[in-house]
This record gives structure tokens, sequence and C-alpha cells, in this order.
């Protein structure tokens, strides 16, 4: 997992299409369906810690 897309793609896996049109609240969104995918241990804790790294990175990215 690379990049916002490889994120966007793995949720999509679990049927989560997320746009609200806000790119940083999309973010977050994703963020917060992560947690949930990790917390019912449907994906793996390397996954977890990839996406949410990539997450937060473009969140704060996208602050500047």
């Amino acid at each position: 997992m690379n990049t916002i897309y490889d994120v966007q793609q793995l949720l999509k896996k679990f049927g989560t299409f997320i746009y609200i049109g806000d790119r940083i609240a999309d973010l977050e969104l994703m963020e917060e369906e992560i947690k949930q995918l990790y917390k019912s241990s449907l994906i793996e804790p390397k996954v977890y810690q990839m996406a949410i790294l990539l997450l937060r990175q473009e969140i704060q990215r996208l602050k500047r």
C-alpha cells in the first residue's frame, strides 16, 4: 500500500465508497473506516498502520 488510491481500493473491497466533496473530510472519514475494519479484525495490523500513516500524511499535507 503506497497511495491514497490504494487505501480507497482497500475500502472498496469492503463495500465502502467515500466522497463528501471536501478532501480533508473524505480522508478523515476514511481513517475512521480503517479503524473500524481493524477493530473488527478484518484487516491485518501492518495494513492498518500503513493506511493510517498514508491518510495522516495526506491530511497534514493538505492542511499546510
